[in-house]
């Protein structure tokens, strides 16, 4: 997958992207990431990119010609890759994704989506927004964390790469890890236990010591139910559940 960042400050990425997981994904080519900095794109020679609004108000806006340079730019050197039908993807069809809180709420199923897109191109928005022509004319989604502001979209550009990248087959350990954790199947996850069997007097639950797959798998979901019932009741009305999981639950 290809990763094309479109900000103001792209030296924020270098911690988040050099470590981890998600540099041994880009060491081993299953994830290219390239930060593209907005100012570069900008004509006069302070490099401009923002100007006050039209209307008065506080703050500044974002100016359109730098950020559809930009992407222009990015889109006409991304080489055309095998899609999921067989046909080469063409620079249209690319997602142009602006980091907003007027963005749909980013969530595991948003990133699953994400995650099947060869190519992504994130826009990392600040100060007062974005010129609306750019929503208008240029992006093609716009994706927000939740419902409060941050200083700029680098961190939310962050937070959407790691939860996408992780998606990728090859760039966990083990594709098992993706099938049972926390939101996979809508629910949360259940509670992991590792040695000693017994600390401070606190024991791990003895099904997981028994060997039984069948009872561990059994209590594992159980406890996935209680999990989100304790934690995020909200998530229970649309997790995949069965009739006899939607009695237990009451």
């Amino acid at each position: 997958m290809e990763l094309h960042i479109l900000t103001l400050f792209p030296r924020m990425f270098d911690g988040p992207f050099g470590q981890s997981i998600l540099q041994r994904a880009r060491d081993r080519g299953l994830i290219n990431i390239h930060l593209h900095n907005i100012r570069d794109y900008a004509k006069d020679k302070h490099r401009i990119v923002d100007d006050y609004p039209y209307g008065g108000g506080a703050g500044m806006v974002m100016k359109p010609e730098p950020i559809f340079d930009a992407v222009e730019s990015v889109k006409s050197q991304i080489r055309p890759a095998e899609g999921s039908a067989g046909k080469p993807d063409s620079p249209g069809e690319i997602p142009v994704i602006l980091l907003s809180p007027q963005g749909r709420v980013f969530d595991q199923q948003v990133a699953l989506e994400l995650s099947q897109s060869p190519v992504l191109i994130l826009i990392c928005g600040h100060y007062e927004g974005v010129d609306e022509r750019v929503r208008e004319h240029l992006i093609t989604d716009e994706i927000s964390l939740g419902d409060f502001i941050l200083t700029g979209g680098e961190l939310a550009a962050m937070v959407v790469v790691d939860a996408v990248a992780r998606l990728i087959p090859g760039v966990l350990g083990s594709q098992e890890s993706l099938e049972h954790e926390s939101h996979a199947d809508g629910l949360l996850q259940y509670p992991q236990y590792t040695r000693p069997p017994e600390y401070r007097g606190w024991k791990v639950p003895e099904v997981l010591l028994s060997g039984h797959h069948q009872e561990i798998s059994r209590w594992r979901r159980r406890q996935s139910l209680l999990q989100t019932l304790n934690k995020r009741p909200d998530l229970l009305e649309q997790a995949q559940i069965s009739e006899e999981e939607k009695r237990l639950i009451e």
